[in-house]
């Protein structure tokens, strides 16, 4: 049976996004997905459409400009488009040291996972509790528990994600409007560069499938509550920090974040 419910999706071409909206629309969701390459979601769109028969609409933006965001919204608004359910899951991360990473990039990336999240929870947000209904999942990672050397912004930009998605939930306690976070550790997506892949890290804690990852998002958007850490193992690495001196978690951590001599 078809679903009415309409669920926006931001990263929608790739990873954990485009499973997400792969389990979603076998669940018969009606799809608005983005994310910046316009051939990947039409070709998303059109196998979606094809293979379960739901609406299934897509807006190529790039988001690492938060003018996009706005420009998203008021589109959306402009078609009479209700969106029931949220997802801010785009996101990019950088490996390197942090005098050596270029700043555009560094700018860039807290846009995308920083200012463009915040505005379209706070746009999407403001008509979900006026309508007293609506969920919104926003995707951090076990970095935001963590932070890293040589993630420095990235880990940054997660830590916020985390403290804003929970907080933001405690406020709309009570409206209808719930607020969920997903914090995923490594996955097996395009996001892992080459570099990333040659850490001590990615060696000792094997990215996920995506798939794996996605169907632990579904569940949380469509029926939890707080924040979830994915798989037992991260959820154990996400507690060390309680049990050790920062000094020596940080000695740890940069061990792990350094490459594999």
């Amino acid at each position: 049976m078809k679903n009415n419910q309409i669920i926006l999706l931001t990263g929608a071409s790739t990873g954990i996004g485009l499973e997400m909206a792969k389990q979603l629309a076998a669940q018969k969701f009606n799809l608005i997905l983005v994310a910046r390459s316009l051939d990947k979601l039409q070709a998303l769109q059109q196998e979606l459409i094809t293979k379960e028969g739901i609406e299934v609409q897509i807006f190529a933006k790039d988001l690492s400009d938060k003018a996009n965001a706005f420009s998203l919204y008021n589109e959306i608004k402009s078609q009479n488009i209700i969106v029931d359910m949220l997802v801010n899951n785009a996101g990019v991360g950088l490996y390197g040291e942090f005098i050596e990473t270029t700043l555009e990039s560094e700018l860039d990336m807290i846009e995308l996972n920083v200012s463009s999240l915040v505005a379209l929870t706070k746009l999407f947000a403001q008509d979900m509790v006026a309508r007293k209904s609506g969920k919104i999942m926003n995707v951090a990672s076990l970095l935001a528990f963590l932070p890293f050397p040589y993630y420095s912004v990235y880990s940054a930009t997660k830590a916020f994600v985390l403290a804003f998605s929970e907080t933001i939930a405690a406020e709309l306690e009570g409206t209808g409007v719930t607020i969920t976070t997903l914090c995923p550790g490594p996955v097996d997506t395009p996001f892992n560069s080459d570099a990333m892949l040659k850490t001590n890290a990615y060696q000792s804690n094997k990215p996920m499938s995506a798939d794996a990852v996605a169907k632990t998002g579904v569940e949380l958007l469509l029926h939890g509550k707080g924040k979830k850490i994915v798989s037992f193992n991260n959820w154990f690495i996400s507690n060390l920090p309680r049990f050790m001196p920062d000094s020596l978690m940080m000695k740890i951590k940069k061990g792990l974040a350094s490459q594999i001599k």
